[in-house]
């Protein structure tokens, strides 16, 4: 059966995954799931993932590389300014410059790192470290 909150379960997924030490995971896909997917590779938290066409939706398949200690949503959906990082950070993240925030802007799916960078705000969608 497929979740009704997609994000939810791809965290979900991520994190139970990693627990048991599985070296690759398959879940459903769609496009915010690619964004997101593509913000965690940049930062090494997975490694290659490939979208496998079934009929459905597709799915994509998804290699672990052992990085992730925690990795969950946050809900609901906050929305959080250019300035505001900080404060969310020391919130859900366990220590300075460990983990990172997964941000839903105007220009993407990206790190609060590479939003704080570029001057954008958004709306959190998890966070994983």
């Amino acid at each position: 059966m497929v979740s009704k909150d997609l994000v939810s379960g791809l965290f979900t997924t991520l994190q139970n995954n990693e627990a048991v030490r599985n070296k690759e995971c398959i879940y459903y896909y769609s496009r915010l799931i690619g964004d997101i997917l593509r913000t965690l590779q940049r930062h090494s938290y997975i490694g290659s993932f490939e979208y496998i066409e079934d009929g459905r939706g597709g799915k994509v398949i998804i290699q672990l590389l052992g990085r992730i200690n925690r990795a969950a949503p946050i809900r609901p959906r906050y929305s959080v300014s250019r300035n505001g990082y900080d404060s969310w950070a020391k919130l859900y993240l366990p220590a300075k410059d460990v983990g990172i925030l997964i941000v839903t802007t105007n220009q993407g799916v990206l790190s609060h790192r590479e939003a704080v960078s570029r001057g954008l705000g958004g709306k959190l969608l998890g966070y994983v470290y």
